[in-house]
C-alpha cells in the first residue's frame, strides 16, 4: 500500500516553485533515490531522471538558479545531480555541480566560517542549512578528490555544533545569529528560543549522511555528539512514536505531534543502526516508522495523504511578518497534508525499514 502511495505521489508531484530549482524537490529527489537503492526498482530512478531533466538543461543550465542569491537551500538538489551523473554519465549534471560548487566559493561565511544561511539573512546559521549544503559540499569533494572540501564542511559542522548547543541540553538550536541583531536572537549567544523538531531533523539527517560518506574515523568528535544527540531524541519519542513539532515542550499549548520530524528521526534512527552506531536505535525507528505508516493508511483507504505536516518555519522577517523563533510561534506555523518535506523523508524511512527487513 506504501509503495502504492509513494508511486502515486511521484506521478502526480509537480514542482514545487512551479519549475525553478528549490530544495522541496531536492526532498522528493532524495526520497526518490533511497527507496531507488534499497528496492533496485528502477521505476524510482526513472521519476528522479524525469523529474531532473526538467530542472536540468542539457548544457547544464538550472531553471531559475541566481548564483548571486546565494541561498544554501538551494544547494541540496545537487546531491541528486551527482548521484544521477554517476549512474548515468550525462555531463549536464556534473555541469551543473560545478555550478552549486561555484556558489559555494564565494558564498558569505561568518568569522567563524559557516555559510550564511541565505544572503538576505546575513551573519546567520540555521540547522536546515547544515543539511542544504554540507553533505553535497562532502559528496562533492569525494567525486573530485578535493580532501580540503570535505575537511572544511566537516570543521563547519563541528564549529555549527558548538555554537548552536550551547546550553541547549542535549539539543539544537533552530538559528544562531553571529551579529546579535535579530530580535529573536539572545543577546548573549546569538541564539534563538526554541528546538522546532524538523530543524533538528534536518541536522541529524546530515549527520548520518555524512557519517555514511566519511566514515566513523573520519567524522571524529562529531560522531559522538551524533551519537548523543540520537540517544536524544529517542527519550522525546511519544508513546504513540511520533515527536512533537516543539520536541522538548509537551505541555505547551497547541504542540502537537509533528510527521516530517517523524519521518526523519525514524530514518536517521534506522540508518545509524544499519551503520553500525547501535542496535538500540531498531526498535524506537520500526514505531516511528509504523506510527507514520497507520497515519497514512488511517487518513483516506482510497486516497491516503500523510497529514500533519508544518508547511514552513523560520526566522526573522518574511512576507511582511517576523518569526520571533518563540514556541508559540512554531505551534501556529500552517499544516499542509503531503507537503513534500514530509513525504520525502517518509520514503527515506521506508527504504531504511525495507533494508532492515533484508
Amino acid at each position: 500500500m506504501l509503495t502504492t502511495y509513494f508511486h502515486h505521489y511521484a506521478e502526480t508531484y509537480s514542482a514545487y516553485k512551479s519549475g525553478p530549482i528549490c530544495y522541496e524537490d531536492g526532498c522528493l529527489y532524495r526520497g526518490l533515490i533511497t527507496l531507488f537503492e534499497a528496492t533496485g526498482e528502477q521505476s524510482w530512478l526513472d521519476s528522479l531522471i524525469a523529474f531532473a531533466e526538467k530542472q536540468v538543461a542539457p548544457d547544464g543550465t538550472m531553471t531559475g538558479y541566481v548564483l548571486e542569491e546565494y541561498n544554501i537551500d538551494n544547494i541540496l538538489s545537487g546531491r541528486a545531480f551527482l548521484y544521477l551523473y554517476k549512474q548515468t554519465k550525462d555531463e549536464r549534471y556534473l555541469i551543473a555541480c560545478d555550478t552549486l560548487r561555484e556558489q559555494l566559493k564565494t558564498h558569505p561565511r561568518t568569522e567563524g566560517g559557516n555559510y550564511w544561511h541565505k544572503k538576505r539573512y546575513p551573519h546567520q546559521v540555521w540547522l536546515d542549512g547544515l543539511y542544504m549544503g554540507l553533505p553535497f559540499q562532502i559528496e562533492y569533494g569525494l567525486l573530485k578528490e578535493d580532501e580540503g572540501l570535505v575537511n572544511d564542511a566537516l570543521r563547519q559542522l563541528e564549529n555549527a555544533l558548538e555554537i548552536m548547543g550551547e546550553g541547549q541540553n542535549g539539543l539544537y538550536a533552530h538559528g544562531y545569529d553571529e551579529s546579535r541583531t535579530q530580535l529573536w536572537a539572545d543577546d548573549k549567544t546569538g541564539l534563538s528560543p526554541a528546538h522546532w523538531a524538523r530543524a533538528i531533523g534536518w541536522l541529524c539527517v546530515a549527520l548520518i549522511d555524512i557519517c555514511e560518506r566519511v566514515g566513523e574515523k573520519r567524522m571524529g568528535d562529531l560522531y559522538g555528539k551524533a551519537s548523543a544527540l540520537f540517544s536524544k531524541i529517542v527519550t522525546l519519542q511519544s508513546e504513540e512514536g511520533a515527536w512533537l513539532q516543539v520536541i522538548d515542550q509537551p505541555d505547551l499549548e497547541g504542540n502537537y505531534l509533528e510527521s516530517s520530524c517523524s519521518a526523519m528521526f525514524s530514518y536517521v534512527l534506522l540508518k545509524a543502526a544499519r551503520l553500525g552506531m547501535t542496535e538500540a536505535f531498531v526498535a524506537p525507528g520500526l514505531k516511528g516508522q509504523k506510527y507514520l505508516e497507520q497515519l497514512v493508511l488511517a487518513s483516506d483507504p482510497i486516497n491516503p495523504v500523510m497529514p500533519k505536516i508544518v508547511c514552513v518555519a523560520g526566522l526573522g522577517g518574511f512576507d511582511g511578518n517576523y518569526r520571533d523563533g518563540s514556541p508559540s510561534y512554531y505551534v501556529n506555523e500552517p499544516i499542509k497534508p503531503d507537503d513534500v518535506k514530509g513525504v520525502g523523508p517518509f520514503m527515506m524511512a521506508t527504504a531504511e525499514k525495507i533494508l532492515l527487513e533484508k
